[in-house]
């Protein structure tokens, strides 16, 4: 008895990006060493398409498409990766949108690695797999430093099939972990989200009272380490932003607001209280209320500057 013959899925080689900003550019160029050939269109600036065209010595190739549809139809998968739901949908669903390019000889799967609600990627999903295509919600951890090492943390949600098509896509560009079913990627993101936002804040509001009482504040860190109250933001975030004395680069205030705002949106589905989380929101808006939302978020530690001097 003959066995029924299965298709076989051919290896992704040809990658749309669409999203070539902080953190889109560095993970198209880690895509670029491991070979891949990668086609981009222009979402904001073309100053990332220009310097990526520009380079050479990469083992794969770059080239450039005038919108999404074009991209799609050119390549095996697209990643997106944009800020928010909005930006999203109109990159997949908008005029000359990526769903106008899927299928045929171009790309049947979406990866979409921005960070935004779970819910919004569940709705993605159902309205590409209506049209027989396939969706993977894979947003990222690391900032733009790992990203341009290739060393993201990547929450994968998507079925089985789908996530071990993408693996070797995903891991040119850092460690991808499969978290189960589509909307699970963003809602791990989102996870980690709320926990730094208010570990920022905890670690600024201490370190303030530390510095008002007149410890130093090396010291302090260096005991801390040790302690119960070692965290990854106070060991090597801080460092290298507020107490260093800038706030530039990193990653930006109003985008973690957004994720927090994503999280409360999710959370209220759930029925779920999260008053920290609701608490934090509202202590980064008012930060950004004054002018510091494209700082880095370690600039909520400025809030405390002012208090209690004469």
């Amino acid at each position: 008895m003959t066995q029924p013959q299965q298709t076989k899925i051919s290896p992704i080689e040809r990658v749309g990006f669409i999203g070539l900003g902080a953190m889109g550019e560095p993970m198209a160029r880690s895509l670029l060493r491991a070979g891949f050939h990668v086609v981009a269109c222009v979402h904001r600036s073309r100053s990332a398409v220009e310097r990526l065209v520009a380079e050479r010595g990469s083992s794969g190739s770059f080239s450039e498409e005038p919108n999404p549809a074009a991209v799609a139809r050119r390549t095996d998968a697209v990643i997106v990766c944009v800020p928010d739901a909005p930006q999203v949908e109109d990159a997949l669903f908008g005029r000359d949108g990526a769903s106008e390019g899927l299928g045929g000889d171009g790309a049947g799967i979406v990866v979409d690695m921005s960070t935004i609600s779970p819910i919004a990627s569940q709705s993605f999903a159902k309205r590409l797999n209506e049209g027989g295509f396939a969706f993977v919600d894979a947003p990222v951890s690391g900032g733009p430093a790992r990203a341009s090492t290739g060393d993201l943390t990547i929450m994968t949600g998507a079925s089985d099939d789908d996530f071990a098509r993408v693996e070797p896509l995903l891991r040119a560009m850092g460690t991808p972990f499969h978290l189960g079913g589509v909307g699970m990627g963003e809602t791990v993101k989102l996870v980690n989200q709320i926990i730094i936002s208010s570990v920022m804040i905890a670690d600024c509001e201490a370190l303030a009272f530390a510095k008002r009482a007149g410890a130093n504040l090396d010291q302090v860190r260096k005991v801390l380490a040790t302690a119960t109250a070692s965290n990854y933001v106070l060991e090597s975030w801080l460092p290298k932003m507020a107490l260093a004395g800038t706030f530039e680069g990193g990653f930006a205030l109003d985008l973690l607001r957004k994720d927090l705002a994503a999280s409360l949106d999710a959370a209220r589905t759930m029925k779920l209280p999260m008053p920290l989380s609701g608490l934090a929101y509202q202590l980064y808006t008012a930060r950004s209320g004054e002018g510091d939302g494209a700082l880095d978020y370690s600039a909520i530690a400025k809030s405390y500057e002012s208090h209690g001097r004469e």
